[in-house]
């Protein structure tokens, strides 16, 4: 039985967001293993507080990433 656990910073994605990820994820696993295993496939969406993620040695918070979701050039 695959878990899969994801971490994320509070308050980036809201809960649509967070439901997709749940379902494609899933739909990851289950191409993989097979469909008989989808009802066996666990997601979990944990969300660390804002400015208590670090990267490259400097605290992360959701403003930065929010920046830089909307910096993303298409």
């Amino acid at each position: 039985m695959p878990l899969v656990d994801i971490h994320l910073i509070e308050g980036v994605f809201d809960k649509k967001q967070k439901q997709e990820m749940i379902s494609k994820v899933t739909d990851a696993m289950v191409a993989i293993e097979g469909e008989a295993l989808r009802p066996l496939t666990w997601v979990r969406i944990y969300e660390v507080a804002s400015g208590q993620w670090g990267v490259g040695g400097a605290g992360l918070t959701t403003a930065d990433v929010k920046a830089k979701q909307f910096s993303k050039t298409g």
